[in-house]
């Protein structure tokens, strides 16, 4: 039908202009300025249709410009054969205006999928503290976002492939992987597509997400970004550790934030037996009260072992983030020492030595012992 309706035209404007190729002119120029139209009046009814400030909204306005030219390519595919070009090259024209419409269809679903993904991501602050679902839903939206991406880009590539005759069995092997050259290229891939598995895995299951606290290989850090093949892990000295998804899925890893960012804090003391404990117990409160790191929930002080010249008092505290927890254990152990060392200096560890006073050298033994008394 529409072929008919170019014909139609083009006879129409070939009698009014009785020049070949000034009808072919008219009759591709109208074709786009049809085109141009039709796609104006789609996305006034569109814009009326979708609320304003809507994800739709939004990506409607994105991919205004690729989908305009989409318009164009596809009215130059259905008038193309109606001009009285050569048979070869209008064939090719077409081809080449074809793979246009798939690239561009394939830009504008990328544009559609990260509009999508920065605006679902937008509505939910990492940077609060209690950013538990906030780094769920932003790591579930950065590895989709990329699988999605990839999607596309080989369902692109496979289609335009399709459109060729000569290289349609390429674009057949790469939607099907079959073929002796898809087992190859899939052997070859090999740890792509195993990374790309592990990412969808990590997805749904999130033993990881972005912004949680790892130990990972004896390092210390934050997950600073999840892509496709590998996950990057900022370590507390700034350095950036790479490590493959698929080591998230085989091995062990620590991870301090995986229900909650909040965290206990371990100090330990190793003291003389003369450490005064129910003090120590008070004094620790008192330095928790006036600590804005403290989230006021845990404070405990306890003796958890004893050995030959010294017992390790050890104190518990909570904070809302393993970074404010490591500031807070390394604030009260300074304080405590320094109340220790002003208060108590017979609770710090010291070392003992009796003397036998039958010894020969227990006459000059004396000086020793008030040094090490002293």
């Amino acid at each position: 039908m529409n072929d008919d309706l170019a014909i139609d035209t083009y006879a129409q404007l070939r009698s009014l202009t009785g020049n070949g190729e000034l009808s072919i002119l008219l009759l591709l120029a109208g074709a786009v300025l049809a085109a141009i139209a039709l796609h104006a009046l789609l996305t006034v009814v569109l814009r009326r249709l979708i609320s304003r400030g809507s994800i739709a909204s939004s990506i409607l306005k994105r991919i205004g410009g690729p989908t305009r030219l989409v318009m164009v390519l596809l009215a130059l595919v259905l008038v193309l054969p109606v001009a009285e070009f050569n048979a070869e090259f209008a064939e090719a024209t077409r081809q080449i205006l074809k793979v246009g419409v798939v690239v561009l269809l394939g830009w504008s679903a990328a544009i559609a999928i990260n509009a999508t993904a920065r605006r679902v991501a937008g509505r939910h602050d990492i940077g609060v503290e209690d950013n538990l679902t906030a780094r769920r839903i932003h790591t579930q939206i950065n590895i989709l976002r990329r699988v999605s991406l990839v999607g596309v880009f080989l369902l692109t590539l496979g289609t335009s492939l399709m459109i060729f005759p000569a290289v349609r069995s390429f674009g057949v092997s790469l939607f099907a992987s079959a073929g002796v050259a898809g087992l190859v290229l899939g052997f070859a891939a090999r740890p792509i597509l195993t990374n790309l598995i592990a990412g969808m895995q990590i997805a749904l299951t999130q033993p990881i997400r972005i912004d949680d606290v790892l130990i990972v290989e004896g390092e210390w850090g934050w997950v600073e970004e999840i892509t496709t093949t590998y996950v990057v892990i900022r370590i507390w000295d700034q350095r950036r550790l790479i490590v493959p998804l698929s080591h998230f899925i085989e091995k062990p890893f620590e991870n301090w934030t995986r229900e909650s960012a909040a965290i206990l804090g371990v100090v330990l003391w190793h003291l003389d037996y003369r450490a005064p404990i129910a003090e120590m117990r008070k004094k620790l409160e008192e330095l928790l009260y006036a600590n804005k790191l403290w989230d006021g929930k845990v404070a405990n002080l306890q003796v958890v072992d004893s050995g030959v010249s010294t017992i390790t008092v050890r104190a518990l505290m909570s904070a809302r983030t393993s970074p404010t927890a490591w500031d807070l254990r390394c604030e009260i152990r300074e304080q405590m020492l320094e109340w220790l060392r002003a208060d108590h200096p017979d609770a710090l560890p010291r070392v003992r030595a009796l003397l036998d006073e039958s010894l020969p050298q227990a006459k000059h033994g004396r000086a020793l012992e008030d040094v090490l008394a002293s």
